[in-house]
């Protein structure tokens, strides 16, 4: 079967016969399908009969033709041996003509290859030869001319004999050699003293300089200490640069009245005379290479650190903070200049001097404008402009004032004291914003001022220093943005009438019934929305400070830059703005709540529109929400918190008067049902309250007034619906409140106006039908339902007086 389903795949054919699955039966059926056609079964034998006898003749053939394969195949093996038995007989021929060839070639070459070695050995001795003539003859010419001082032609020629005798450091062993090199290294120290020696007697260390300008002696002096040891060109270079400042020091030397802060402008005009006296008379005389000129400077930079340091240790009770500025004002200035004259490249080669990484100023932003409050903010949020290239001299001299910034640091927290008083003065002076003016609920400028104030002493301080004076400055800062904060923002907060000694949260949390509550004016509430806003501003400024700070001071010191104290005071200033307003309003709704509930509920004979305290804490609303709006326009956040609190207070306090209210006949609970719908209405739409422009209210909101005043509603629905019979007043009761609590249900029946025999009963049957509370549940008639109670809410409130009078 396998084999047949390989020759169908290699010769694939339509033959029923050529079939893997060939079935006799079904090809004899195929054949004669009817019984007529079985007439034609001769005809179909001799058919089959006729291929059996084709395939036959086609099986005999090709058996036949594999007959010979065998021997041809023997015969073909054997023809290709002989032929490999030839080819290996050729290959031995040609490598024995190949190894005949090469050894002729080496005959042939072998004197080539001699002569090739005799030239290179006599081409290395005759240049070698050569050399030691140029190293001989120029060894003694060196130390002629030495002894002439012709040091133009010396210093071409050292160079020359120092090349030349380093071809020969491999012949050291050679006692000739050895001597003239040992001759060249005796001929070079003289050359060393005796240029030294010749600069001494032309620049004398003691005794004024020596009259007229340089020679060209020392000219060419100069380019032979350039082949010398490097000590002795910065030999040359340091008692030339000491005997150029020798002046300086007698000049402005500790005792000099010159030498103090205020006349420092002296010290760096006469190094800049010094430096165009230099070029005119000895520009030439020194290589360019040697950049003299910056070296100078740089010497002269560092002698004035010194010199500072220590008048200003000795002096340091004379130094106040504007000699101190103005000191450090001239020292950068000179620095800057030397940044444009100079590259800097002498400050790593020059013996003594060190490359000090000195911190620089990334602080690259353009002028502002002190008075405008949109040119505040963003200070500390514009992005940031490619860096300059640094200074490689910033600090070389300044740096010797950082011991001394605490009197900068001192001058600013005095500074800073006086700007918080002035603020303070003020705002008494000027009173708090009108309404109807554009400082009503704006940001208070003050603030503006302040923060200016504060980056231009941080830009200030990070020039002079980006270590611990910086750390004083912030510690600074975060004090008077705690003083802003209690002085200007929680000290101008309006005060409640009811307590005259003082604000406090908790005394705005208590209830005024049975009077009318003092409410603040639209002034005052204008005022509390300014000191939000500004509270705002301060948070967001205060956050980008401390991440300009963080990116001023030094790496090391940046854990210790922390501004979060800060942030807190002025959170907790906004959510004492919040509080005052929510509790105005909710003040202001007090009396009519209180009204509710002394209504004769059980004598209203019909419905009619809404109660008169409806219309009442409608008014109010409708007083007090948009002003607010409107003055924290630049604020929605913080309105919408407002929306959320005042709805959170208002709520539960309306169902505890609702429970005030009994007993209730059913006219009376239709009746507060109507009104909690209007209040529903009105709380749902208070965001946009009095708004010609109409804006959702956001979802989080209408969640709580939906679920608030629900239950409102539900409760009323109970108090309508019959009490009889009992069972059925239970489950309703249950379904539609979902509260456990045996106190919520004894206040409606109280509503109901039940008596007391009937409330037990119906008590006990509540207790009954309560759900089974879960195993492992704390045991009581209590349920486990989201809905707070009213109870629950009041608790929260509680909490939340004591936790602020702690705060405060």
């Amino acid at each position: 079967i396998l084999l047949s389903y390989f020759v169908c795949q290699v010769f694939p054919s339509q033959d029923p016969l050529d079939r893997a699955d060939f079935n006799a039966v079904e090809y004899i059926n195929t054949l004669f399908p009817t019984e007529q056609s079985l007439a034609n079964i001769d005809d179909v034998v001799n058919k089959i009969r006729l291929k059996i006898r084709r395939l036959d003749d086609n099986i005999r053939t090709v058996v036949r033709g594999q007959t010979n394969v065998g021997q041809d195949g023997r015969q073909a093996l054997e023809e290709a041996q002989i032929a490999i038995q030839q080819l290996f007989g050729k290959i031995k021929d040609i490598k024995d003509k190949a190894e005949k060839s090469e050894q002729m070639v080496k005959e042939i070459t072998r004197d080539i290859k001699q002569l090739d070695h005799a030239k290179r050995h006599l081409t290395t001795s005759i240049t070698t030869l050569n050399h030691l003539h140029m190293l001989a003859g120029g060894v003694d010419s060196l130390e002629a001319m030495t002894r002439k001082r012709q040091y133009g032609e010396v210093a071409n020629l050292l160079q020359g004999v120092v090349n030349v005798l380093e071809h020969f450091h491999k012949y050291m062993g050679i006692p000739q050699i050895r001597q003239l090199s040992e001759r060249v290294k005796a001929a070079q120290n003289e050359l060393g003293t005796q240029i030294l020696a010749d600069f001494e007697e032309a620049f004398p260390s003691q005794g004024s300089k020596r009259p007229g300008g340089p020679s060209n002696v020392l000219r060419d002096a100069c380019l032979v200490a350039n082949v010398l040891d490097p000590r002795i060109k910065q030999e040359i270079i340091k008692k030339f640069i000491r005997q150029h400042l020798s002046e300086y020091l007698v000049l402005f030397q500790e005792n000099q009245d010159v030498a103090w802060l205020d006349k420092i402008d002296r010290r760096y005009a006469w190094i800049k005379r010094q430096l165009v006296d230099y070029e005119e008379k000895y520009g030439r005389m020194f290589p360019e290479e040697w950049c003299m000129t910056e070296r100078i400077a740089v010497e002269f930079c560092h002698i004035t650190r010194v010199e500072l340091a220590k008048v200003m240790r000795t002096r340091a009770k004379e130094i106040e903070v504007k000699l101190l500025l103005f000191a450090i004002q001239r020292t950068t200035n000179f620095e800057g200049l030397l940044a444009k004259r100079f590259t800097g490249c002498t400050l790593t080669d020059v013996p003594g001097v060190r490359k000090v990484d000195y911190p620089t100023n990334p602080f690259l932003e353009d002028d502002y404008n002190q008075n405008s409050l949109k040119n505040c903010f963003p200070l500390f949020s514009q992005p940031k402009k490619p860096k300059v290239p640094d200074n490689p001299f910033h600090g070389i001299v300044s740096k010797c004032f950082e011991p001394h910034l605490y009197v900068y640091i001192e001058s600013q927290d005095k500074n800073l004291g006086e700007l918080i008083d002035r603020f303070v003065a003020d705002f008494r002076a000027q009173g708090p914003p009108k309404v109807g003016t554009e400082e009503g609920g704006a940001v208070l400028p003050s603030c503006a001022d302040l923060f200016v104030y504060y980056k231009k002493c941080m830009v200030q301080c990070s020039q002079l220093s980006t270590g611990e004076p910086m750390i004083a400055l912030t510690t600074i800062f975060q004090k008077f943005l705690r003083e802003y904060a209690w002085k200007i923002l929680s000290g101008n907060l309006p005060k409640s009438s009811s307590n005259s000694g003082g604000l406090t949260i908790s005394s705005l949390l208590k209830e005024k019934e049975g009077s009318e509550a003092a409410k603040f004016t639209v002034d005052e509430l204008c005022l509390i929305c300014s000191i939000l806003s500004t509270a705002e501003y301060c948070l967001a400024t205060t956050q980008q400070l401390e991440e300009k700070l963080k990116e001023k001071v030094d790496k090391v010191l940046v854990e210790r830059i922390n501004l979060t104290g800060e942030m807190d005071t002025f959170s907790t200033v906004i959510s004492n703005s919040i509080q005052l307003l929510v509790q105005d309003l909710d003040a202001a709704c007090d009396p009519a709540l209180t009204a509710m509930s002394k209504m004769p509920w059980q004598s209203v004979e019909h419905v009619g529109d809404q109660s008169p305290y409806v219309t009442s804490i409608i008014m109010h609303i409708k007083q007090n929400v948009p002003i607010i709006r409107d003055n924290l326009a630049s604020t929605r956040k913080y309105f919408t918190q407002f929306c959320i609190k005042f709805t959170n207070s208002f709520i539960p306090k309306f169902i505890n008067h609702l429970f005030r209210c009994k007993p209730i006949s059913m006219v009376g609970a239709e009746q507060l049902l109507l009104d909690t719908h209007s209040l529903k209405t009105v709380l749902l739409d208070l965001p946009s309250i009095g708004s010609q422009v109409l804006r959702k209210a956001p979802a989080s909101y209408t969640k709580i007034v939906v679920k608030g005043m629900t239950r409102a509603e539900m409760i009323l629905k109970v108090v309508m619906a019959p009490h009889e019979p009992p069972v059925v007043f239970v489950d309703n009761y249950i379904k539609l409140l979902a509260d456990g609590n045996p106190e919520t249900f004894q206040k409606i029946l109280d509503m109901k106006g039940l008596k007391r025999s009937e409330q037990s009963s119906m008590l006990e049957l509540f207790r009954q039908r309560l759900p089974t509370p879960p195993s492992g549940a704390d045991g009581g008639p209590s349920l486990s339902f989201s809905t707070p109670t009213p109870e629950q809410e009041s608790s929260r409130i509680r909490k939340l007086e004591k936790l602020i009078k702690k705060r405060l």
